[in-house]
């Protein structure tokens, strides 16, 4: 009996060890499923990893291009609104600074200049020219019959007034009583868009 015991528990270690081993055959399947399964998740998730981190460097990248490039847009509008507003004042200055020098030419040119602004001006009507203080008492010896006789040429008559005008330079001419600004600054004012054009090719062409 002890023999057949030996036996049967010898059957039985035996059936037991079958199953074992195949419990562990099973297991060790499924362990290498599981450890495949595994390393593959843990690849998709490192290709995940991966991707999400080159994406948002690439999105970093991109924030940092398109910073850069707004802060050169922003600093190159800048600086051309500077050179610009530069250009503008340089331009400004140039024909203030033309206007003072005919205001401040020597007598003889300076009331040449006048001549040939009444000659244009004058109309074939009777009227009147006033000249500043300061005009009037500089005025040259025949400048009155110059002026008079220009106007006699257009057709008109033309009386130089005693009455003097606050204005820098130049004269207002009054027919009808209607006043004609001709001063210097008046005419540099109306021609101010031609001059800005001729400073402008003659400064940046």
């Amino acid at each position: 009996m002890i023999h057949q015991e030996g036996q049967s528990m010898t059957g039985l270690e035996k059936m037991v060890s079958q199953i074992l081993e195949e419990a562990d055959a099973s297991a060790a399947v499924t362990i290498s499923d599981a450890e495949k399964k595994a390393a593959e998740i843990l690849r998709e998730a490192g290709e995940k990893a991966d991707k999400i981190r080159q994406q948002r460097e690439e999105q970093s990248r991109a924030k940092v291009k398109s910073y850069e490039e707004r802060t050169a847009s922003a600093a190159d509008m800048k600086k051309r609104t500077a050179v610009l507003a530069a250009k503008q004042e340089l331009i400004g200055n140039v024909i203030a600074d033309a206007c003072d020098r005919v205001k401040n030419l020597d007598e003889e040119k300076y009331f040449g200049i006048l001549k040939n602004m009444a000659e244009k001006y004058l109309l074939p009507r009777e009227g009147e020219i006033c000249f500043s203080k300061k005009d009037l008492e500089r005025m040259p010896a025949g400048f009155r019959e110059e002026i008079k006789s220009l106007a006699q040429k257009k057709g008109g008559v033309l009386e130089i007034s005693g009455e003097t005008r606050n204005i820098d330079g130049g004269f207002i001419l009054i027919y009808g009583g209607i006043e004609e600004n001709c001063s210097i600054d008046a005419m540099f004012a109306e021609k101010r868009d031609e001059l800005l054009d001729q400073v402008r090719k003659i400064l940046f062409a």
